[in-house]
């Protein structure tokens, strides 16, 4: 209640007094919910639902974040001229949010490159990189519903917050107390607006990572199906895939048109199949080579191939990951462009088959924690000597070559596009590529729940899970002894069998993974902002033939393995 009288009475336009007062009338649950903490400034930045209040995202939490970053930047780089670029997607208020942004950022003194209308993350990610800024900001929600908005804030190497700077710029935010402190208006002169010059230097990037042109030229009508889901990716990827020489690209229409109320979607996410369905039935009617659908952001792909018997699958993230790290691979090998140091990199949650891949071809495969900035943090850590080729996580993200520093949605779609013409013109689909790649490396099968511990004890309910499976972990799972604990909080592995220890050098995370003698995994991550723990199960077997991979036997017995993991560890 004081936060809400400090808005009463504080310098706050009519429109957000009247809400409350409305909301004290008719609503005093959603009020206190509104104003019962200060909007947490994460180490990604802010994240939540839209509306008046210190809980929400609106004009003035946004105002005092960017006066936090501003003071950050100000005095990281003392008497020098500081540059920042700032983009948004379609979600309801972005625009507004991005403008604001630049505005505060301007009148502390910043110059500020601000797009003149909303643009895909990675080209953010991009343009900071081009014009040497020393920061980023991107108006986005990414794949939430569409009450939320966001705010992610990012470096002078393209990549998120990572540490010192992520924990330093939260503590810069939190020191702002009041809209007082916030440099509104005054700077005007800093900001200029950028369109199309920067979205042809990035398509030209996008281009350059073709490595089979001459397949395009001969495979250039594959028929693909292609839905943004109301989001930034139209601004790109159709002018993209032309410059790669797709000549027969097909929009779903009910999804083209930017629109922050996404009115054909509950989630906005090209990780559910709902969000995929109307592309899913227009890549039906048209018998399509290829259905690929990106998130508001454009930073997430999903895709569907057909498999051999012509029906449509949606493909999940580590099965994308696979098929694109293996033809980067691959490809450049057979081109003769490999080089001997060139390295890959994925999180510590997505299917260990792309290290066997890796390993088989002599290229370095390197595990980081979830989140494409540690992926941009060891490409910064390991440029001088060594050339990264690609990155991804299970989530739907992929990252091709280092010219920018963040998932890229839109130069994605143009490799998995170029994957099918690759192996179209070769008389096969994607689908066979994927059973091939599974008889030799191995059958990989991935599994993720989520669990959300309601109420005030939510928290603490998962932090005594963690405690239990530390201090006590289980000896065996599923029938199978528990052969490796990885405890990323502590930084330590341990081989429970031999008492054997050993450090891990990677940051601290609350992760947990059990590691199994029948080569399952299991991992164990809590969210840092909400009551709720994903687990991440991956199981494997060898098959001899793309025959054995049809068999029902074998895919139930890994989800048999799955669903007896699951009911082992009491998470059902």
């Amino acid at each position: 209640m004081q936060r809400v009288q400090v808005w009463k009475d504080g310098n706050y336009d009519d429109a957000a007094k009247q809400e409350i007062a409305r909301l004290e009338k008719e609503n005093p649950t959603e009020l206190a919910d509104a104003f019962y903490r200060n909007l947490e400034f994460g180490t990604g930045g802010l994240r939540g639902i839209m509306g008046i209040g210190t809980n929400r995202i609106n004009k003035y939490t946004v105002g005092m974040a960017t006066q936090g970053f501003a003071n950050y930047l100000n005095k990281t780089y003392p008497g020098g001229v500081i540059r920042i670029a700032i983009a948004h997607d379609s979600r309801n208020n972005s625009r507004q949010f991005a403008e604001i942004t630049a505005n505060v950022m301007a009148a502390n003194g910043i110059k500020v490159f601000l797009f003149e209308a909303l643009r895909p993350t990675p080209e953010l990610s991009f343009t900071i990189r081009q014009l040497g800024c020393q920061g980023g900001v991107v108006c986005t929600a990414s794949h939430n519903p569409k009450e939320y908005n966001g705010y992610k804030a990012y470096w002078n190497d393209g990549g998120q917050l990572v540490p010192p700077h992520d924990k330093n710029v939260i503590k810069e935010v939190e020191a702002i107390a009041s809209v007082d402190e916030v440099k509104w208006s005054g700077g005007e002169a800093n900001i200029s607006i950028i369109g199309k010059d920067m979205d042809n230097r990035y398509i030209d990037m996008v281009k350059s990572l073709s490595v089979y042109p001459e397949v395009i030229t001969r495979q250039r009508d594959l028929k693909i199906v292609y839905t943004p889901i109301h989001g930034t990716g139209i601004m790109l990827v159709p002018e993209v895939l032309q410059r790669f020489g797709f000549t027969n690209v097909h929009i779903v229409e009910e999804q083209a048109k930017p629109d922050g109320n996404f009115p054909t979607v509950v989630y906005p996410n090209p990780e559910e199949s709902e969000a995929m369905s109307i592309g899913l039935k227009k890549a039906k009617e048209l018998d399509a080579d290829i259905l690929l659908g990106t998130d508001p952001d454009a930073d997430r792909v999903g895709i569907a191939i057909k498999d051999k018997q012509g029906n449509w699958m949606l493909m999940n993230g580590n099965q994308t990951a696979v098929l694109a790290f293996n033809y980067i691979i691959e490809a450049r090998k057979a081109k003769g462009i490999a080089q001997k140091n060139d390295f890959v990199c994925k999180t510590i949650v997505t299917t260990d088959m792309i290290d066997r891949i890796a390993a088989d071809n002599n290229v370095k495969c390197y595990n980081v924690l979830t989140g494409f900035k540690w992926i941009a943090e060891l490409i910064k850590e390991k440029e001088a000597s060594e050339n990264y080729i690609v990155g991804g996580e299970e989530s739907y993200g992929l990252m091709i070559g280092s010219q920018l520093r963040d998932k890229d949605a839109v130069s994605a779609v143009a490799l998995l596009c170029e994957m099918v013409a690759y192996e179209k013109d070769k008389g096969r689909t994607l689908f066979e590529k994927l059973i091939d790649l599974y008889v030799q490396y191995g059958y990989y099968k991935e599994h993720l729940i989520s669990i959300t511990k309601k109420g005030m004890n939510g928290q603490k309910e998962i932090a005594e899970m963690m405690d239990g499976y530390r201090n006590n972990p289980p000896s065996t799972i599923n029938g199978s002894p528990v052969v490796q604990l990885l405890d990323y909080e502590l930084r330590k592995g341990k081989n429970l069998q031999t008492g054997e220890e050993w450090a891990i050098t990677l940051p601290v995370s609350n992760v947990l993974q059990f590691i199994l003698a029948d080569g399952s995994k299991i991992s164990a991550r809590p969210s840092g902002t909400e009551p709720k723990i994903k687990f991440y199960f991956s199981v494997n077997t060898s098959i001899k033939s793309a025959a054995e991979f049809d068999s029902i036997q074998v895919k139930g017995d890994l989800d048999k393995k799955i669903q007896g993991i699951i009911s082992d560890m009491g998470l059902k």
